[in-house]
């Protein structure tokens, strides 16, 4: 009776064994995203002046730094869009197309664009958080607290973010990309900005 007892508790120990490494472990293996990272360290970041293209020459490698994966077909898990609108020094700037995908390499990244109107498309198959600073680094284009592009904080000429057209106060990196947002990137004097700063965006129908 007793060696009954003793083979069915190391069968039960067994089963549960295969479960984690079939679950957790593997759960474990998957990279976290990396919100904190300096973009300066990122491969073909664009620290330069306007114009902006999409840098895709080292785009697998800056996805896998900052831990999003190249997928082969966007994801159905999460599914929202966003609009970004950027002013340098009283300029609107356009948002390219096709950011954030590789068509010759065959991949496309969860946060991308696929026309100029400014609206991101975050498509992932894991339902988790998105930021600001992914879509930037994504794109390949520095974005920090201070800096957008080549354009950064020098004296009356400031760095300034919008989120529904409130004045957002901490790092722009780590705004959160929600369904419908109305994001507006600013550069410049107090008189350049935008006033009043865009609130909201009209999305088309299904958006």
């Amino acid at each position: 009776m007793a060696k009954k007892i003793i083979y069915y508790i190391l069968g039960i120990l067994i089963i549960a064994g295969a479960i984690y490494f079939a679950f957790g472990h593997s759960k474990s293996a998957v990279q976290a995203p990396n919100i904190n990272i300096d973009p300066n360290t990122l491969a073909g970041i664009q620290t330069g002046n306007y114009p902006w293209l999409p840098e895709i020459n080292n785009l697998k490698t800056r996805l896998q730094k900052i831990g999003l994966p190249a997928l082969s077909q966007e994801g159905t898990a999460l599914h929202t869009h966003q609009h970004l609108d950027i002013f340098i020094n009283g300029q609107q700037i356009a948002i390219p197309a096709n950011t954030g995908i590789d068509d010759a390499k065959g991949f496309i990244s969860p946060i991308h664009t696929h026309e100029e109107t400014g609206i991101i498309h975050v498509e992932s198959p894991v339902a988790q958080k998105f930021y600001l600073g992914q879509f930037f680094d994504i794109w390949g284009l520095r974005l920090t607290s201070e800096c957008v592009g080549g354009y950064c904080n020098n004296n009356d000429q400031v760095l300034k973010v919008f989120v529904n057209g409130t004045l957002f106060a901490g790092d722009p990196r780590l705004i959160e990309l929600q369904a419908h947002q109305e994001i507006a990137v600013t550069y410049g004097t107090i008189k350049q900005l935008p006033f009043p700063a865009p609130n909201s965006y009209t999305f088309p129908a299904g958006y």
